[in-house]
């Protein structure tokens, strides 16, 4: 490797976003130009929560369609990316290393939090996908270590993925093209200056910062798998910033990328 492999947090947005590019599925495509030397992709999503870390081990990994109430066309979309048992026991090495169980589960698939984004940022579909499960034993501090102790597989060719999105208020969702609530808007702008100044304390802590947390986050899984790309990148680095906007008045689709 004479690249690093880069470090990515991606707002995953609704499921329709497999079908539904739009801008935001635009930039995560042009980011994948940052992804020719990386020999495979570890990715996190809150869809999948375990006490503990577990990680998919098997080879072929299922497409799993956890949602219901969409257009059947979506639940025939399927992401072939192979899975792949040896980066698997890499991964599992290097945690065990910082002091981690992770338990390898040869049945389990990839959830929507995971392959929806794929669908647009690897479509080629080529890069073994293994899915890391959202340990919720582990607090903000420690999803930040997490990603620290995740970061050496970057340079073993391992691009490191934290899914969720910046604002994720299914309370109050709103047609596709509604405008942002300004609650939603103000918040995904704090995250992102935050995350420019890499100003971890604020983002370990936003509701004692930002009084838009609470409403922007009613439950916080989709938020916290930010800390873990923050952890597994560099102030070094060279930050991307994609604009994806704001869907449903409430979902900001908005992913940065550590290069």
């Amino acid at each position: 490797m004479t690249q690093r492999a880069p470090a990515m947090f991606i707002g995953h947005g609704s499921p329709m976003f497999a079908l539904q590019p739009g801008k935001a599925g635009a930039l995560l495509n042009d980011f994948s130009q940052h992804f020719s030397e990386v020999k495979a992709v570890l990715i996190i999503s809150p869809h999948w929560m375990t006490k503990g870390l577990a990680i998919t081990s098997g080879n072929l990994l299922e497409t799993i369609h956890d949602f219901s109430g969409f257009p059947d066309p979506l639940y025939s979309v399927t992401y072939k990316a192979p899975g792949d048992q040896s980066v698997a026991a890499e991964v599992q090495q290097q945690l065990e290393t910082a002091g981690y169980q992770i338990n390898m589960d040869s049945n389990r698939g990839r959830d929507h939090g995971a392959w929806v984004p794929m669908i647009h940022l690897l479509p080629e579909e080529n890069l073994p996908v293994i899915q890391l499960s959202l340990d919720r034993t582990l607090n903000v501090e420690g999803l930040l270590k997490l990603g620290q102790s995740l970061k050496p597989l970057r340079d073993q060719g391992i691009a490191i993925i934290a899914s969720g999105s910046l604002t994720h208020n299914l309370y109050e969702i709103q047609p596709e093209q509604a405008p942002p609530f300004a609650y939603a808007d103000r918040f995904e702008k704090w995250v992102r200056a935050c995350v420019q100044n890499r100003d971890t304390q604020q983002l370990i802590k936003p509701h004692q910062y930002n009084q838009d947390f609470k409403r922007s986050h009613p439950t916080d899984e989709h938020y916290v798998t930010l800390l873990i790309a923050l952890g597994a990148s560099e102030a070094s680095e060279q930050l991307h910033v994609l604009e994806g906007g704001i869907l449903h008045g409430v979902i900001s689709m908005e992913s940065y990328g550590w290069v």
